[in-house]
């Protein structure tokens, strides 16, 4: 036993993931793979030829598919891991849904993969979300494709027709710059060309799945010039030893070797390297070690210790591809976190290049990215990062972006380039401007629901902080959803809850810090309290007339209240109270939003030293 423990450990690992469309067959092809190599426990083997038979076959999708959901719809929900080995490899594989709702959780299998296994159903050719599969695998590097046209023994094992669908795949795959493309026709079902040639396919020469899979070269794919080591955390078990612990993403280094730590510069040695318990003589990517220096230096979560001669980019905005995964579509200058590496980070999306039209492969001009759709965009991150264009190191040259709110996982940065305004070190954040000296006060915009006061005031945070000012946001839907839970929407509870919102903007705003609140905040008097109570508050009207308002009706509010299901609506059933003369006057009717932020930012004394 201890023979076979030791021989598996000594066959190389390889990752590789299966995608497509829905119902192309990616389930029932891994577990026919796996149920030929004899990867299946025989009480599985049992349970299956108890199940529904697919034209007198045994449904191996049941296999992967381990969530109930996914056995009654006959659909993958959730990505399926599965182990198995060769004579001469060992194998991760991923299998992804193929529905479009469900592409963040095919981005997330494929993106440690070096080989990615795209199905085709032979009957219906390739489809739009066939193409968005290797869209996105070829924009994640995956260095190896191989289009696996299923479902041969339903067309009667069709030269002619595999040759059609790889010639379109093939015409397809030239504008993605994929390196290395290969085409094998297979049949699930019935295993022809999976482990074993089959009797069905004499006219094509080329390997099998398993022998695609034991042959493929990947040892060459690995970074192993570039050392990369983000430190994720310190341990100090006791006086005499500080390690510093991670995981090589690019490299390899040695005892001794002199290295620089990231964003200090200082420079030292080596001094041990531990894996587990062991001390070694070296490292190298992808293992996890724990690092002793020479010297004492202080280092932090985020830090990266790299070779002098030989560091990444540094700085705080860079050009990415963005695959986008939330409902809410993305949106420029909202404030993200951005997670790189071991690094977390405010951001923002200061611009949208393009996005891409998955059939075409062709760019298309936009100001937003929906849900499910991909484009090139640039991001502004409010501390440095160290980072590397992604086609040198997959690691360093990926991030994610997370809902500051939610915190959800929204989106996928693939880093191309970095851009020539980015920072280069905190010093040179703070002198460009990043942590400017400012007093505090509070921006209070006022408006009917639906004026777009949320959204303006949005766009005037992030740009505020963006220049590095010191900005909280307060907005009447969030204060609701939290401290101001329990209060109704009487005349009364409505007082109290922007007495609440008033208070916490004054302390804040005594603390130096820009307040930017949106409230349709409808009684005059009120308003004016708050003006006298609190030093540099600007009121800011969003004047829009309620029709508009109730044209928009983003949140279906007003036909809520016109229909009796909300009661005391502002511009429905209660009155909203105009300011006589507000500080900033936006009329959104005509007016962009670009243009309002302009004026909110140009007539502010909120900015001044």
């Amino acid at each position: 036993m201890k023979d076979i423990i030791e021989s598996l450990h000594k066959k190389e690992l390889v990752r590789l993931v299966t995608a497509g469309s829905v119902d192309d067959g990616k389930s029932t092809l891994i577990g026919r793979l796996l149920y030929d190599l004899g990867e299946v426990y025989t009480d599985q083997v049992e349970a299956l030829k108890k199940q529904e038979r697919i034209d007198g076959e045994i449904d191996f999708s049941l296999i992967t598919d381990g969530l109930d959901a996914e056995r009654e719809q006959k659909i993958t929900i959730d990505v399926a891991y599965r182990y198995f080995s060769t004579k001469s490899r060992r194998f991760i594989i991923a299998d992804v849904p193929g529905h479009e709702e469900y592409t963040r959780n095919m981005v997330t299998g494929a993106s440690n993969a070096q080989i990615a296994m795209v199905l085709i159903d032979a009957r219906k050719g390739l489809l739009t979300q066939t193409k968005r599969h290797l869209f996105i695998a070829s924009r994640l590097g995956i260095p190896h494709m191989v289009v696996v046209i299923n479902k041969m023994d339903v067309i009667g094992y069709s030269e002619e027709q595999f040759n059609i669908i790889k010639e379109e795949c093939a015409s397809f795959c030239a504008k993605l710059h994929i390196k290395d493309l290969q085409f094998i026709p297979i049949s699930s079902l019935k295993g022809d060309m999976i482990v074993d040639r089959g009797k069905k396919l004499d006219w094509y020469q080329g390997r099998t799945v398993v022998d695609y899979l034991e042959n493929v070269q990947v040892a060459t794919d690995r970074n192993l010039i570039d050392f990369r080591f983000p430190v994720q955390y310190i341990i100090r078990p006791n006086q005499d030893f500080r390690g510093y612990a991670g995981k090589i993403e690019g490299g390899a280094i040695r005892e001794g070797e002199s290295v620089m730590i990231l964003p200090s510069k200082k420079t030292t040695k080596i001094k041990t390297i531990h894996i587990g318990e062991k001390q070694v003589a070296s490292a190298f990517n992808p293992q996890s070690v724990v690092l002793e220096l020479s010297e004492d230096i202080d280092i932090s979560r985020g830090d990266m210790v790299v070779r002098e001669k030989n560091i990444p980019h540094m700085g705080n905005t860079f050009e990415a591809h963005m695959f986008w995964f939330a409902n809410i579509p993305l949106e420029k200058h909202k404030r993200y976190i951005l997670k790189h590496s071991t690094k977390t980070t405010p951001c923002f999306i200061t611009e949208i290049v393009h996005k891409i039209n998955v059939d075409t492969a062709h760019r298309e001009e936009t100001n937003t990215l929906p849900f499910n759709e991909m484009g090139r965009v640039h991001v502004r991150a409010l501390d440095v990062v160290f980072f590397d264009n992604y086609t040198k190191n997959r690691h360093t040259g990926s991030a994610i972006i997370i809902d500051e709110e939610t915190h959800n996982t929204v989106g996928a940065a693939i880093i191309t380039n970095p851009l020539t305004d980015s920072c280069n070190s905190k010093k040179d954040i703070i002198e460009s401007g990043i942590t400017k000296p400012h007093k505090g006060g509070v921006l209070w915009f006022t408006g009917l629901s639906g004026s777009g006061k949320s959204t303006i005031a949005n766009a005037v945070c992030t740009r505020l902080q963006e220049c590095g000012y010191k900005v909280e946001r307060l907005d009447g839907d969030v204060l609701r959803s939290g401290i101001t839970a329990h209060l109704g929407f009487s005349k009364e509870d409505r007082i109290k809850n922007i007495d609440i919102a008033g208070h916490a903007a004054k302390l804040l705003a005594k603390h130096g810090v820009i307040v930017v609140a949106s409230f349709i905040s409808p009684i005059k008097e009120q308003r004016e309290e708050m003006k006298k109570n609190i030093d540099n508050f600007t009121e800011i009207y969003v004047n829009t007339p309620v029709e508009v308002c109730e044209k928009r009706d983003p949140k279906g509010r007003y036909k809520k209240a016109r229909s009796g299901e909300l009661e005391n609506f502002t511009g429905v059933t209660s009155i909203y109270e105009e300011p006589d003369n507000p500080d900033i006057l936006l009329e959104t009717e005509n007016t962009i939003i670009e243009e309002c932020v302009a004026n909110v930012l140009s007539f502010t004394n909120l900015l001044k030293k």
